[in-house]
């Protein structure tokens, strides 16, 4: 197949509107009649609600106010486990847990009204670590405090150790991190008993919140619609929570008989909704003199937050990405998540992996000393390469040239010089340097038989005008899914980018292609697109109308022909696994991804040791992602995830009391800005995968794994100071140097 757009950086479909502020976000729309909503919140972490107090001064008969009572189906919000209600009736699990929703027509005296409502509550005893959740000291979830666990065994772990002449233990910790997309949080809703739901809003995944408002309002499914505006921006803050605020909206709506409008502002949206869950991981590993890896024991505990949400899928992620691209013949991985009184944690780019890797590179780099090998050669002896296993006993089927991508990122990272260099010129200076690298994989798709169970659709139709229309539930968020299926399309069907058009992702209108996460979008969706408009193709063909080798203006005419004479001209596809995949979700083995990003990622850096900052002054990035799509967004998206997990490394450092953030402001949050941002050089390999587009597999998630750990691996090169925690803020810093200097002397 010819490609003409594949591989090339077309105009993004949606970049005219947005750069001429024609694209219109939740904010910007209005409609006749229209009020706004807020939602009360408990100030307190656990307990039981005593009671609802309303200040007097206030026209309260003017408001719609809602609690639990006026829910007409179940007090839920729907995703996995059902666990999270929509509004506390009786017992408080988190701070901000909502209680009490209002809307007003002034949106000014609704803050005051909200100011003016106060939860009376019964304090219950309360759990903020993952050490206290683990000894239950009270019980946040049924029965016990475990959201939910896994295991991964490969090989005899205990006679593992026999065999091992070094045993390396380490336990490695990472802290909350809080999404900052650029657009809160928001939604409109219209609801009534004879229409149904119908929401608009700023939202990753359509059909999660369709999912969730089915229950909450007892409907049918085609009484509810969700539409998608424009998004700016999610990274997975907005795959889960919009259901939350759809769910309050069309209460609120539902009540009132009037379309309501709940927009967050960036005080409530920072403490209120999710973040990257905190985890703690402990390594135990066995290699012989030579630097073979022969036992993995990992242990590995997340912080769910109260309610489960998406933990259980981050989880499962964390634990299969914990032992990384090594062969290792025995290992043992418990996982478990457990809750805390805090706001409940979910997705965020990346989605457990950042998290497991973390630990793993920078525990391998402390093996490789244990055993007198350089991080590198460590790395070398122990790479898997085709035919060999995972931690799930996968066999990888592809060439995998994990020493290609290491050569190549110390080729352009000046890597072997610049460590020479620094270990020469650091002792005395102030400001010292360091270089470090990590080596991971990130799993593209839904994990084992996830995408089996969405069943994905896609449909593709031609327009009377001859254009063809892309029908998904994909949302574009920034990250270019327009323009990619786009492209994709005309390849197909061998006509002009501008004649593809993108409908808007509404549950009414476009089949459920599955969330907009997990890398899945180009690689599994844009495969559906591909495969529709051939089959839209062949139709024409089949019909009569179209001959294979034909021109643009041909398929145009055999469109509009097909449609004037025999109707609507439409083509669906759905998923089908590659062949020969087996997963077992009962002993979680076998094959966990259909395929795999494979990468190699250099962080240089400086670390002053008067105040304690260390800034990353130079990044490469060499992946290999099968095929490139579009090559400015695809190092756009390596660029955005390297800079976010620098934020991860370094900067953003969530700071709780009593399960709240304290923090919860972007002047006292701090997030790397763009000074704090190295040069981020980025580099591909291809080697196509045979069941994405022209071989592409997924990219997105990827680059949030591996700078934190290449990041601090620089920081010990230049420090000589082992950390284990992240974020390396200058006050961690500070403690790391002072206890060093005191041991020396």
């Amino acid at each position: 197949m010819k490609e003409k757009f594949f591989g090339h950086s077309v105009m993004r479909k949606e970049g005219p509107e947005k750069v001429t502020g024609r694209a219109r976000y939740v904010d910007d729309l209005d409609f006749p009649d229209m009020i706004h909503g807020a939602t009360v919140r408990s100030s307190a972490a656990r307990g039981r609600i005593l009671g609802i107090r309303y200040d007097e001064g206030i026209p309260w008969n003017e408001f719609t106010i809602v609690t639990a009572k006026d829910i007409p189906g179940a007090n839920e919000i729907a995703l996995i486990l059902h666990d999270q209600p929509c509004l506390a009736s009786e017992f408080i699990n988190h701070p901000e847990e909502p209680v009490v929703l209002l809307a007003h027509p002034d949106k000014y005296l609704l803050e005051e009204a909200r100011r003016a409502v106060h939860i009376d509550v019964e304090p219950l005893p309360a759990v903020f670590t993952i050490e206290d959740s683990l000894a239950k000291h009270a019980i946040v979830w049924g029965e016990d405090n475990i959201l939910k666990s896994y295991r991964v065994d490969k090989g005899d772990i205990q006679s593992a150790w026999a065999g091992a002449d070094v045993i390396v233990e380490g336990e490695y910790r990472t802290g909350a991190q809080e999404q900052l997309y650029i657009e809160n949080q928001g939604m409109i809703a219209t609801a009534n008993p004879a229409d149904g739901v119908t929401v608009w809003g700023s939202l990753q995944c359509p059909y999660y919140v369709h999912k969730a408002l089915v229950p909450l309002f007892g409907l049918p499914a085609e009484k509810i619609r969700v539409i998608q505006v424009e998004t700016g921006g999610g990274f997975g803050g907005k795959e889960e929570y919009p259901s939350i605020i759809a769910a309050h909206a069309a209460l609120l709506a539902w009540k009132s008989g009037k379309r309501v409008k709940i927009v967050y502002d960036r005080a409530e949206d920072m403490v209120a909704t999710t973040k990257r869950h905190p985890s703690r991981t402990r390594h135990r590993t066995g290699v012989t003199r030579d630097g073979k890896l022969v036992a993995m024991d990992i242990d590995l505990v997340l912080d769910g937050g109260a309610y489960a949400t998406l933990t259980s899928v981050v989880l499962s992620r964390a634990t299969i990405h914990a032992a990384g691209p090594y062969v290792c013949p025995s290992v043992r991985i418990r996982s478990q998540a457990v809750a805390t009184n805090a706001p409940p944690h979910g997705a965020f780019r990346g989605f457990g992996a950042p998290q497991s890797i973390f630990a793993l590179e920078r525990h391998l780099d402390r093996v490789a000393r244990a055993v007198n090998l350089t991080p590198e050669e460590f790395r070398r002896r122990n790479f898997i390469h085709k035919g060999q296993t995972t931690a799930t006993g996968q066999v990888i089927h592809e060439d995998v040239d994990f020493d290609g991508l290491l050569n190549r990122a110390f080729l352009e990272s000046d890597y072997h010089a610049k460590r020479q260099r620094f270990e020469r010129e650091n002792p005395g200076a102030t400001v010292k340097r360091g270089i470090g690298f990590s080596s991971f994989m990130h799993g593209a798709g839904f994990t084992g038989s996830g995408e089996v169970f969405l069943a994905s659709v896609v449909e593709v139709e031609a327009t009377p005008q001859g254009n063809v229309r892309i029908l998904a539930a994909s949302t574009e968020i920034g990250q270019g899914a327009n323009t990619i299926f786009s492209q994709i399309a005309a390849d197909a069907l061998g006509i002009g980018y501008d004649r593809i058009e993108i409908a808007q992702p509404d549950t009414g209108a476009v089949p459920n292609s599955g969330p907009t996460v997990a890398s899945r979008t180009s690689m599994v969706v844009g495969n559906l697109v591909q495969k529709a408009a051939l089959g839209l193709k062949r139709t024409l063909v089949e019909s009569g109308l179209l001959c294979d080798a034909c021109t643009e203006d041909e398929f145009v005419r055999a469109c509009k022909r097909y449609i004037e004479t025999r109707g609507p001209l439409r083509s669906r596809s759905q998923y089908e696994p590659p062949p020969g995949l087996h997963w077992d979700d009962a002993t979680y083995s076998g094959d966990a991804y259909g395929t795999y990003a494979w990468a190699v990622y250099v962080a240089e850096v400086a670390v002053d040791t008067v105040t304690y900052e260390a800034r990353v002054t130079d990044f490469v990035a060499v992946q290999e992602i099968g095929k490139v799509i579009h090559p400015v967004l695809a190092a756009g998206q390596i660029e955005g995830g390297v800079a976010q997990a620098i934020g991860m490394a370094l900067y953003e450092n969530v700071v709780w009391r009593e399960g709240r953030m304290a923090n919860g402001q972007m002047t006292n949050y701090i997030m790397p800005t763009a000074a704090d941002i190295p040069p981020i050089r980025v580099f591909f390999e291809e080697h196509p995968y045979p069941f994405g587009p022209h071989g592409a597999k997924g990219i997105g998630e990827l680059p949030m794994d591996g700078p934190a750990p290449a990041i601090l691996n620089a920081i010990e090169n230049a420090t000589g100071i082992c950390l284990r925690e992240i974020p390396a803020t200058p006050e961690v810093l500070m403690d790391a140097m002072t206890e060093k200097a005191g041991a020396l002397g």
